[in-house]
């Protein structure tokens, strides 16, 4: 985008300059001898008005103003992205496949379209009915969506009556189209973008084990994991130094290689890929019950452990807490299928796999907050505390600790001086469990642990100034000293 400030400026973004080629040209063919200057990402007008492309990452970051924002292929950007595009200009357009050749982008459609109903309830849908690159009903366009499922859709049932789910081994070489469909739906409509590659390597993988919870038989759940590590002693030692890298086994090299522990590529864990309720059948339990079933086969099979590797999201971390599962490692970057940082939880089986679990958990606890200012100064406040409430404890408090926060929480000793204190506070038992319950955990968790400053604090509206910032800090340690001397 030039430096020029236009007066008037429609916005448009997309994960590729190049996906807007056709826009521009159409753009330009409809303005006509109105175009003043062309380039491949900017058309502008005599009187300064323009249409102009910014890459998401720039957008935010510069929350340019502007009349109109489009976002062409909605679907391939994160979601967390597309929120804040929606709530950081008045006027937004979204444009995305939901069917088609691209890939199905149902999933996002029903994600976002969560988003939209509870942020702006007042939007509006507009949907393109006939085909752009094929004729009505074309038959080759069938043959593709019924090869490939781009069709396929959940079941329709209505919420199960308590004690009528069944949950059992599900062998997909045996399954009718018609119940693979239904499987693959529920994949599509529970997760934020799911491609014809993922149906391909869920019936290809020969590690794969797959469940389904069922109810007159009809699927209602599926749950789709795979066998990974199982390498012999040097191969793994090379995987944890980063000599190699083997295709697969996603989770097993990254908590060796990241984690540290080449045991975590010797020992075998089987990896939860994808699980997926039917919506009239969530909050019954039936998610449980599917890892519940993928942890029997770990113990029945002799395997280590149990892990999963997901976009972090609070919702989705309290299930999986739920289910046993442990905060092990957080990704360094966000993915880019979700924007989400990739959090791996992981729960021992056999004696060696817990014995690995605590010490992955014991050396992760001591090294986060080093990496939270330099990689995860921008992660949700929520899902902060709350996984940082799943970590072990690493430090106990002494005599000199327990004075000077009183010192703090009276008003006397000053918060830049107190903060080293303040953000080992976040490695003492129960400080955080304690901490994500109240009020302000998101403002502490801002300027504490993820170090942002007064005027980044005070632009967002989370504190009126430094010294407002700094009574609320001194406040919610008060609270918790006077719970502790309860004790």
């Amino acid at each position: 985008m030039s430096s020029t400030r236009h007066t008037l400026c429609v916005l448009v973004t997309s994960p590729s300059v190049d996906n807007l080629q056709s826009f521009f040209r159409h753009a330009a063919e409809v303005l006509g001898d109105r175009v003043e200057s062309r380039s491949e990402s900017e058309l502008v007008l005599p009187g300064g008005q323009a249409i102009c492309f910014l890459p998401v990452p720039e957008l935010l970051a510069q929350k340019p103003e502007a009349e109109v924002v489009m976002v062409d292929e909605a679907a391939g950007l994160p979601a967390s992205w597309l929120r804040e595009v929606l709530l950081g200009w008045p006027r937004v357009a979204f444009a995305s496949t939901v069917h088609g050749y691209e890939g199905t982008g149902r999933g996002f459609a029903i994600r976002f379209r969560q988003v939209l109903d509870r942020e702006t309830p007042h939007w509006q849908s507009v949907e393109l009915k006939q085909p752009v690159r094929w004729a009505q009903g074309d038959p080759l366009e069938r043959v593709l969506f019924r090869m490939f499922l781009l069709g396929a859709r959940g079941p329709d049932t209505s919420k199960p009556e308590p004690g009528t789910v069944h949950v059992e081994p599900w062998n997909l070489a045996q399954a009718s189209e018609a119940e693979l469909a239904e499987a693959f739906g529920l994949l599509v409509d529970a997760h934020y973008r799911t491609t014809p590659a993922d149906l391909r390597q869920w019936l290809d993988d020969p590690a794969a084990s797959s469940w389904r919870a069922v109810v007159q038989g009809k699927t209602v759940g599926v749950l789709w994991g795979c066998v990974e590590g199982g390498l012999d002693q040097d191969l793994a030692a090379q995987v944890a130094m980063g000599q190699r890298r083997l295709r697969g086994h996603l989770l097993a090299q990254s908590l060796a290689s990241h984690g540290g522990f080449a045991e975590a590529a010797q020992q075998r864990c089987f990896r939860v890929v994808r699980i997926a309720v039917a919506e009239p059948a969530r909050q019954l339990g039936v998610g449980r019950a599917l890892v519940a079933a993928a942890e029997e086969f770990c113990r029945s099979q002799g395997l280590d452990s149990l892990g999963t590797s997901f976009g972090g999201e609070a919702g989705l971390q309290s299930f999986w807490q739920g289910c046993g599962l442990r905060l092990a490692r957080i990704g360094l970057t966000r993915e880019r299928s979700t924007g989400e940082f990739p959090v791996q939880l992981f729960k021992g089986v056999s004696p060696a796999g817990c014995d690995l679990e605590q010490r992955l958990r014991r050396r992760f606890a001591r090294h986060w907050q080093v990496l939270i200012p330099r990689h995860w100064a921008d992660m949700p406040q929520e899902l902060l505390a709350q996984l940082a409430a799943d970590l072990p404890a690493t430090a106990e408090p002494g005599p000199d600790d327990w004075q000077d926060l009183r010192s703090f929480a009276e008003g006397y000793r000053g918060f830049e001086v107190t903060l080293p204190l303040l953000r080992e506070v976040c490695s003492w038992p129960g400080w955080m469990a304690w901490l994500a319950g109240q009020e302000d955990a998101g403002l502490w968790c801002r300027a504490v642990l993820q170090g942002w400053a007064w005027p980044q604090l005070q632009a967002l509206g989370l504190v009126t100034g430094k010294g407002e910032g700094e009574m609320r800090l001194r406040q919610i340690v008060a609270r918790w000293l006077a719970q502790v001397s309860e004790l």
